[in-house]
């Protein structure tokens, strides 16, 4: 698996030309069918970031524009964090990285395409025709164009290698495919299908920077949980995991991506967001009903010590009578009258 996924920095979509005529038809295009030849190098895969770059607190959405997925130090922890490539777009801009449980990726309607009657698409799981939401591997500067990078200076400086990009689950109501295309293999790689229940784990070299295509089959909002493992030149190693959030569909609000919650099974997610769904609810949060209920336990408690106390007393005005009754009058003989 590793030796087939150091070719992406090479590998360009099979999208292009879809996703252009996007913003010049008013009906859904049909992607391509396979590349014939191998297209040039795509030169929007050449980068280098610049060591630095700030960590940008705050709600934040994204809908067109540079963006990757990646590992960086924060604050001296490893975390799996947006980078906001701002800069790319605009010179008087700061690229910068920002928390996944604050930022939205927002995938619009100009991104939906149509499913072609094309064998080599049957892996998608959905009939020819029908709609797809595509984050193309390609850049279409009208839509966003996520990728994923392992570039961060401190980040080359110290792991071993490469990193594991694994995707743990996702929360949708569509599926959701990743793959690459390139012309000079033609069949399309699959990386990740939501359709599948186990953890699908890649290999990323250091310094790599690699797009794909995101795939979605319904409009929504969808929840990917990723982790980034790495193997460190020290011997030690270094992981995080987070969700990474999605608005698919023009209708799709942005806000019910930030406030869904991951109901489905694993580890816990970090950040902010794991940390509060882990703590029980403050007192003011409880049940009502829980004050009701001790209540009631405490009144029978005291109705069951109220009625040992009656019983003793008057087991004990019995015995009373009983020893009265033995030491009353009695005839010559000395029995009870």
């Amino acid at each position: 698996m590793r030796n087939a996924l150091r070719r992406p920095r090479r590998l360009t979509a099979g999208l292009v030309a879809a996703a252009a005529l996007t913003s010049l038809v008013a009906a859904p295009p049909v992607l391509p069918a396979r590349a014939e030849t191998p297209p040039p190098e795509d030169p929007n895969l050449t980068q280098t970031l610049a060591p630095g770059q700030p960590v940008r607190e705050g709600q934040h959405v994204l809908q067109a524009g540079h963006v990757d997925l990646g590992p960086k130090y924060d604050g001296g922890h490893w975390r799996l964090l947006v980078h906001d490539d701002a800069a790319r777009a605009d010179a008087g801009a700061t690229s910068v990285w920002r928390h996944p449980e604050e930022t939205v990726l927002r995938v619009l309607d100009r991104a939906r395409l149509t499913v072609p009657d094309d064998p080599a698409y049957e892996f998608l799981g959905t009939e020819p025709g029908s709609s797809v939401w595509v984050v193309p591997q390609t850049q279409n500067t009208t839509v966003v164009w996520l990728g994923w990078n392992t570039q961060d200076p401190e980040v080359m400086k110290t792991i071993d290698r490469g990193v594991t990009l694994s995707l743990d689950g996702v929360q949708g109501p569509g599926t959701v495919t990743v793959y690459l295309q390139s012309g000079s293999f033609g069949e399309p790689q699959v990386l990740w299908d939501s359709r599948r229940a186990e953890v699908q784990p890649i290999w990323v070299d250091v310094n790599t920077h690699t797009h794909a295509n995101w795939v979605f089959t319904a409009p929504g909002v969808y929840l990917l949980r990723l982790t980034a493992t790495a193997d460190l030149i020290d011997g030690g190693t270094a992981g995080d995991t987070q969700l990474i959030r999605f608005a698919v569909g023009s209708d799709t609000p942005a806000a019910d991506a930030l406030t869904a919650v991951w109901t489905g099974p694993g580890a816990q997610v970090s950040g902010p967001a794991a940390t509060a769904a882990a703590e029980p609810p403050p007192p003011s949060a409880q049940d009502p009903a829980v004050p009701v209920l001790i209540g009631v336990i405490v009144l029978v408690a005291l109705g069951l010590v109220a009625g040992v106390v009656v019983a003793a007393i008057h087991g004990t005005r019995i015995r009373r009578r009983a020893l009265t009754a033995r030491s009353g009058p009695t005839g010559d003989s000395g029995n009870p009258a």
